[in-house]
């Protein structure tokens, strides 16, 4: 390695959308902690600088980070963590070590399709630009979902005209969920080339959106998601944790952290992630506004036996109220990633011991973390974590306690 010129620059740190940051505040795209910025503008490289694993980095939207070394991706998502506290002057009576998902682990991909010059691209877009990368490689996506690219690129190649359809590809018990946006099916050779399609790859669905709503084309069988040993049904379209190895951390410290709490409300439950990880000795109830992850929470509750109650509400338009909330030991929330502004001040006054924090996004999770501390709870515990590998994208599990 080269040494740097003397009127080199340092990369001190990485900002939140991942551009490296010297001393004075200048920002350097695809630098690491350490590189040096030469007065020519060229870059000298440091330690913590790593040769991308994929050929698309640099255009491709999907990752920003994979020039970091594994110690730098992670103070990078530590940071975005903490400083997000400390911008609310929060500071956590213990930090646990931040986790990062593997690659290949993103088992939930929205791609994009498109004719461009004559053949089909799909992929996440270019940065920046709406252009599609046509991926050959990805090493972010489950491997499931990358070895459908192929065969969907052969099929989308018999289409004649312009299109652009949007992909949404998810790993479910039974394999791939494949929903299809903006993609006309014509006639019986185009109907019968589509089920073929799903029939040849082992889909575990396939649904079309030509423009008046979702419609399911291929389903052998209702498919499902477990949580633990119970498998819900995966309405099109539902939300899951990013990698089933990012949901095993945040499900573990849920439990740890509860251990002994007899009753658990979990706030904006979806499909009931949490609620069947807590669920057995205690009893939890499972609050949701979305009407097909409710029904899909309560009919493997019954079905399963599970300690589960489902219960249908807004919490954004009618949060539970203090008298309802202090019938529970803890409660456990994920919203949204506008946060959860006007339940959080019903916790806020409430008695509840116990609050287990789940976030995907720091900024709104921190505005929320000093209501509950304003209305006398503590930061006992913040873990980081990075699902979205290689993104300036984070989450994270809190407790707090009264």
């Amino acid at each position: 390695m080269t040494e740097p010129a003397s009127d080199s620059k340092t990369i001190l740190r990485v900002a939140a959308l991942g551009d490296g940051v010297t001393a004075d505040g200048s920002h350097h795209r695809g630098t690491a902690p350490g590189d040096h910025i030469n007065g020519d503008g060229s870059i000298t490289r440091g330690p913590h600088y790593v040769a991308p694993p994929c050929a698309h980095f640099g255009t491709c939207g999907g990752c920003q980070l994979q020039h970091l070394d594994e110690e730098s991706l992670r103070a990078f998502v530590t940071s975005r963590v903490t400083n997000a506290a400390a911008k609310e002057g929060l500071e956590a009576a213990e930090l646990l070590a931040t986790h990062l998902s593997p690659p290949r682990s993103r088992r939930r991909a929205s791609l994009h399709i498109a004719n461009t010059g004559g053949r089909p691209h799909i992929g996440f877009r270019e940065s920046r630009s709406h252009k599609v990368v046509d991926l050959k490689q990805c090493d972010i996506l489950h491997p499931d979902l990358f070895a459908l690219i192929h065969p969907l690129r052969q099929m989308m190649a018999r289409r004649a005209g312009k299109y652009a359809v949007d992909a949404e590809l998810t790993v479910t018990d039974q394999g791939v969920d494949l929903s299809l946006k903006n993609l006309a099916i014509e006639g019986l050779e185009q109907t019968e080339a589509i089920l073929d399609f799903a029939r040849n790859n082992g889909l575990a669905r396939l649904t079309l959106d030509q423009g008046y709503g979702p419609e399911t084309m291929w389903e052998p069988e209702p498919i499902t998601v477990s949580f633990g040993a119970v498998p819900v049904c995966f309405p099109s379209g539902g939300f899951l944790q990013a990698t089933a190895d990012g949901e095993g951390v945040l499900a573990s410290d849920a439990r740890s952290w509860l251990a002994g709490s007899a009753t658990i409300a979990d706030l904006f439950s979806g499909l009931g992630t949490f609620a069947f990880a807590l669920a057995g000795p205690a009893k939890v109830l499972a609050a949701e506004a979305a009407r097909d992850a409710f029904f899909a929470c309560k009919s493997a509750a019954g079905s399963s036996g599970t300690p589960v109650h489902a219960m249908h509400r807004d919490l954004f338009r009618n949060p539970l109220q203090p008298d309802e909330l202090n019938r529970f030991a803890a409660i456990v929330l994920d919203p949204p990633r506008a946060g959860a502004r006007d339940q959080v001040v019903e916790i806020a006054r409430s008695e509840v011991p116990k609050i287990v924090y789940i976030s995907c996004n720091p900024s709104s999770w921190a505005r929320d973390a000093k209501q509950l501390i304003e209305g006398g709870y503590r930061l006992e515990k913040l873990r980081p974590v990075g699902q979205f590998r290689w993104s300036t994208h984070v989450e994270l599990a809190s407790l707090f306690v009264r």
